[in-house]
């Protein structure tokens, strides 16, 4: 488990690094070049920033182990901070819309499609390839939702990046051909396509952390746990399969009928064989069995009854 927690701290800081080195480029490039595109994706790696401050200190904090006041451990601090990362991407979302009109209706602005601008944006695509794919790996590993919504956060700044690629290119055809002059206010609507591109991953993002943070039960996972637990030998029933999620942490409650005649030493190893299979499929799931009589009479294979 140390090694486990040590990997999600490792990635988390290392997010904050790459963060960091992003926010400074773009903005220090885009307010040289006066472009809203680049701008945008400066303010959207800054809260991208605080974003990755959050999800590291959360990791560190979801990784203590339960106490008197928090008996399921603290694993709800990573939804916790996948919700706080929503609210910062919709309010990047507004600022980026609000400058695009602007710059499309009230004072249109000059935008200088430099080298500079296109270097930073490439090189800002290849860094957030890599640490997305770093936190991907380490947020499937260990069932971390905080660290899969960083990783969403730097995929979805892929696709942004892209996108104000595109509009200092169609900046730069403008200069290089007046009577497509138009093309000048591309830029302005590339920051317009980043607002989109946020708007639809918050919102996805959102409604799963909100799932978390109301112990929504993961879809299918409850009928899945059923079948495994009825699947083994003396389980005569499986009912009031209960699940909800903590962070990286899941909990399951299961109800189990079994012979009203079995002796307490024999549902003891029962009880455990069900919290190895549950286990075995789920892992790092804390499973309770509830072991009770079934009220069917035993059937004896040998005398037929």
């Amino acid at each position: 488990m140390k090694i486990a927690e040590q990997e999600k701290k490792t990635a988390a800081l290392n997010s904050v690094v790459a963060a960091l080195f992003l926010t400074g480029m773009k903005l220090v490039v885009g307010l040289m070049s006066g472009s809203l595109g680049i701008l945008a994706e400066a303010a959207h790696s800054g809260l991208d920033l605080v974003a990755a401050l959050v999800t590291y200190f959360a990791v560190r904090i979801s990784g203590k182990p339960a106490d008197q006041k928090h008996l399921y451990g603290h694993g709800k601090v990573e939804n916790l901070s996948a919700f706080f990362e929503t609210v910062l991407l919709l309010v990047t979302c507004i600022w980026i819309i609000h400058e695009a009109y602007d710059r499309l209706v009230v004072k249109p602005i000059e935008v200088e499609a430099s080298i500079w601008a296109f270097a930073v944006m490439v090189i800002s695509i290849g860094v957030d390839i890599s640490r997305s794919r770093m936190l991907y790996r380490v947020a499937h590993k260990h069932n971390s939702q905080a660290l899969e919504a960083d990783a969403l956060h730097f995929s979805t700044d892929i696709w942004s990046s892209a996108v104000v690629l595109f509009g200092l290119f169609c900046v730069k055809i403008g200069d290089w051909f007046p009577a497509v002059g138009f093309l000048q206010r591309a830029d302005a609507l590339a920051a317009l396509g980043v607002a989109l591109i946020v708007v639809h991953v918050s919102i996805k993002l959102g409604i799963r952390t909100i799932e978390g943070l109301l112990d929504v039960a993961p879809a299918g996972m409850a009928e899945t746990i059923k079948f495994l637990v009825e699947s083994m030998n003396e389980i005569k029933d499986c009912h009031a399969v209960r699940v909800r999620t903590s962070g990286p942490r899941l909990f399951v409650d299961v109800h189990v009928s079994l012979d009203g005649n079995m002796p307490l030493k024999q549902v003891h190893q029962l009880t455990d064989q069900v919290e190895e299979r549950v286990q075995q499929t789920i892992p790092n799931a804390d499973v309770t069995v509830h072991p009770e009589p079934s009220n069917s009479p035993t059937v004896d294979p040998k005398n037929g009854g």
